[in-house]
């Protein structure tokens, strides 16, 4: 059940969980606890400082920033907003939680000087790369086809959560980069109102956030946006099993929030739930020997079905020149200086079977009968 609330309640963060304030953000974020929300993602004004109609190519108007939450007198004016919203954000933060922000070449460095000022700990900076970002119409500079998203830590010492083995699984089994190559939001996903126009300028697209929740953070976590827009950020957070809590003072853009996350149906996966991430059974090959699920002598193999060596009743394997432990082995024949042997090797049994896959056999069958 979601609703909005005025700065007349006091917050209780069960009872704000999948819920937008309607409001100020500084005066709503100081009536949220101390380190009661496990990830932020804010996506403030930019302060663009936009003169003048910008026309495309064929003279039509191209519909930019020019809304009133973007106007600031100065740049003390903007810093001055800035350093409080996230002197909030770092207090409402637990202490392994983490935050990111996203800006434009026109207040990211402002950006990020505020936030090292505040301690916050810097751990990357990601490059939103937009293949079909809009031309410099002008033709006056370079097309600004990218923003930054700057992605930190409450302090130095946080034990933040990075689901390092997801991403790796969805970006083809390799590591994940900081540069993302993800369109603008166009379409279907792009909100509009009756009258055919934009509801929110800067939307972002939904797979910008899907990757930011989904990376880091947990089934259950407290996602928190104080910038709150259409809603993009609670969009996903429902669709993952997040919880999240949305600050936004325009009304228009609230009711156009609420009406798309209420047609989000969660996703309840393997990837959502992160298995990927939990820990593997502490399960030595010896124990796999004594057990009898790998057998003396018995051959272990390569994913693509070529014998490598045998196994030892230690635990350990051999070739023809030498024996040593899986890991050492597989590193071996990868030409490494280590390797998990657990990933490399296969059994036969009628098909090729990871030795990785018997550890969890073995571990389920010591539960069961524990």
């Amino acid at each position: 059940m979601r609703f909005c609330l005025t700065l007349s309640d006091y917050f209780d963060i069960n009872k704000i969980k999948n819920t937008i304030i309607e409001g100020d953000t500084i005066e709503n974020l100081k009536k949220i606890p101390d380190e009661s929300v496990d990830l932020i993602f804010a996506d403030p004004p930019y302060f663009m400082q936009t003169e003048g109609e910008l026309h495309r190519t064929d003279g039509t108007k191209f519909q930019g920033v020019e809304d009133e939450w973007d106007k600031f007198s100065s740049y003390n004016e903007y810093d001055k907003f800035c350093f409080e919203w996230l002197k909030e954000c770092k207090r409402v933060l637990k202490k392994d939680g983490s935050i990111w922000v996203i800006g434009s070449f026109q207040n990211i460095y402002r950006l990020g000087y505020i936030m090292q000022n505040l301690d916050y700990w810097i751990l990357n900076d990601v490059i939103w790369s937009k293949p079909n970002a809009a031309p410099n119409f002008a033709g006056t500079r370079f097309q600004n086809s990218h923003e930054t998203l700057i992605w930190c830590t409450k302090s130095k010492k946080s034990k933040y959560t990075f689901n390092y083995k997801t991403m790796k699984h969805l970006n083809n089994e390799k590591q994940d980069k900081s540069v993302w190559d993800i369109g603008i939001c166009i379409g279907n996903e792009r909100l509009k109102g009756e009258d055919g126009k934009k509801i929110h300028s800067t939307q972002k697209p939904e797979k910008l956030l899907y990757k930011v929740i989904l990376s880091t953070s947990k089934p259950n976590d407290i996602v928190l946006d104080p910038f709150f827009g259409t809603g993009t950020t609670g969009a996903i957070a429902k669709l993952l099993g997040r919880n999240y809590i949305g600050i936004e003072r325009e009304h228009s853009y609230n009711k156009a929030a609420e009406e798309r996350i209420n047609k989000i149906v969660p996703i309840n996966d393997d990837i959502t739930n992160l298995k990927l991430e939990v820990k593997p059974p502490k399960v030595p090959m010896k124990k796999l020997v004594e057990s009898g699920m790998v057998k003396e002598n018995q051959s272990l193999y390569n994913k693509d079905g070529i014998e490598i060596c045998k196994v030892n009743i230690d635990g350990n394997v051999y070739d023809n020149d030498e024996v040593l432990s899986i890991h050492k082995m597989s590193a071996k024949y990868l030409n490494r200086t280590n390797n998990n042997g657990w990933d490399y090797f296969y059994v036969k049994e009628n098909e090729l079977i990871s030795i990785d896959e018997l550890r969890y056999r073995y571990n389920n069958m010591e539960v069961k009968h524990g």
